[in-house]
């Protein structure tokens, strides 16, 4: 098996779905012009030799935004320079491209049977500027001469220029990668055959599904935190993480599949929405109300078309589609449980004081000692943990604060009526909706 695939540093694509991000890509419907998005290479053979062709945002090259660290140019120092390189028009742009391009040329990595290829661009093309709240769609092409008898290529490029979808074009079962933190793809065979097998790509999809939970799915983690804060029994838990699973499976397939397709400006909203209404229903409900599984699964329904916009970024690998899918699930059911288990673990000392264990001195200077550690992590943010996070660590270090203070108050407070649920669900459900109820502002109306 191969240790790329197993580490997930890059996946297999479906072409036909690929082929329909690289058209939006083109058409730009509904990408915001501040958005950061992966660039698409297609690799192709030509006599002695390899040709990439590239779809990608020129305007972030040029004006040196990491897109490693970002998902909106504006939260960058760069983004005045960028905005300018937006406005200029397609003949100027494309020859601060050409000026540009030894810089970029630096950071690609490009060998044919492990002898290093110069790569010499040979095209650039830019749209004509249109609405400035879309990106506009550019396009460079560049070229290397193979050594006689080459019979694979690498080729990967720094970090800082994104995440790269890499295609193999016109050979019998391609290479498709999906490139990300400066990852070289493997050996590609010129002649072919370097597609995924059923059982790899099952492998390399568990990966990216957990990942698409920890840590990118903020509001999904909150979700699945709103079910946890209404009961932390076992029987509770396990019929709505059941049901919410079984619902996002769906749509997930049936949205990669072509047969649904809702626009993301009223899917994440709704996402977002969902968020609050688990979270508010948690206040009053002490279980789960006979309404409760219908919303859950309606809910799950929603989430799965969120779900569905994450693959829309690399599509689904044709020929094992359904390995391809399944792993994607198993990635985020894995995710999933591992955000439950972190929290039991987080809250489980507290929940056995409320419950009558005799442990209260001890269980206090644990979450006195979280604490602390919680909110020295949040101030001192270190870089690793930034890495790993994909987030400044505030993001999970405050809330963990918070839930280890609120367990303080409910262990000091133990004698009081069912000390757990009004000292720290209720409270952290709370906070669970004040976040999605921002979201739907944000999603709806920034």
């Amino acid at each position: 098996m191969k240790t790329s695939f197993l580490i997930g540093l890059r996946v297999g694509f479906l072409r036909t779905l690929s082929t329909a991000m690289l058209l939006w890509f083109t058409t730009l419907s509904t990408a915001q012009a501040h958005e950061v998005l992966p660039s698409i290479g297609d690799m192709r053979v030509d006599g002695g030799t390899v040709t990439f062709d590239i779809r990608a945002n020129l305007e972030s090259f040029i004006a040196g935004i990491d897109l490693s660290e970002v998902e909106d140019t504006n939260e960058t120092a760069q983004a005045d320079t960028y905005d300018a390189l937006r406005a200029l028009p397609p003949a100027a742009l494309e020859q601060r491209f050409t000026e540009f391009w030894p810089q970029m040329a630096a950071g690609i990595t490009l060998s044919a049977d492990g002898t290093a290829l110069t790569p010499t661009l040979t095209d650039v093309t830019v749209a004509p500027v249109g609405d400035v709240e879309l990106l506009r769609t550019s396009s460079f092409s560049f070229a290397a001469d193979l050594p006689a008898g080459a019979q694979s290529v690498q080729m990967g490029w720094d970090s800082g220029f994104g995440v790269l979808v890499l295609r193999q074009m016109d050979v019998p079962e391609p290479y498709d990668g999906y490139l990300e933190g400066g990852a070289i793809s493997e050996p590609i065979a010129l002649a072919g055959g370097n597609q995924a097998t059923g059982w790899e790509t099952f492998v390399d999809y568990i990966p990216v599904g957990f990942d698409h939970i920890v840590p990118k799915g903020l509001d999904h983690i909150l979700f699945v935190l709103g079910l946890f804060f209404l009961s932390a029994h076992f029987r509770p838990l396990l019929l709505q993480v059941s049901l919410f699973t079984l619902a996002h499976t769906i749509t997930l397939a049936l949205a990669a599949l072509g047969y649904v397709q809702l626009p993301g400006s009223i899917v994440e909203p709704l996402i977002a929405a969902s968020i609050v209404f688990i979270a508010i229903e948690n206040v009053w409900a002490r279980g789960i109300s006979k309404w409760r599984p219908f919303v859950i699964f309606g809910f799950g329904l929603l989430h799965g078309l969120g779900f569905a916009s994450v693959l829309g970024e690399f599509g689904l690998p044709e020929g094992t589609f359904v390995a391809a899918l399944i792993g994607f699930n198993v990635g985020v059911e894995v995710g999933q449980l591992f955000v439950i288990a972190v929290m039991f673990l987080c809250i489980w000392q507290a929940l056995r004081i409320d419950r009558g264990a005799n442990e209260m001195g001890r269980a206090f200077a644990m979450y006195l000692a979280l604490l602390v550690s919680a909110v020295a992590l949040s101030v001192l943010n270190p870089a690793t943990l930034v890495t790993v996070l994909e987030n400044p660590v505030w993001v999970f270090g405050a809330p963990l604060a918070g839930v280890f203070a609120l367990c303080m108050v409910s262990i000091q407070l133990r004698d009081q009526p069912d000390a757990y649920r009004r000292l720290v669900a209720v409270p952290a459900s709370l906070a669970i909706a004040a976040v999605g109820a921002y979201w739907v502002v944000e999603r709806v109306f920034l």
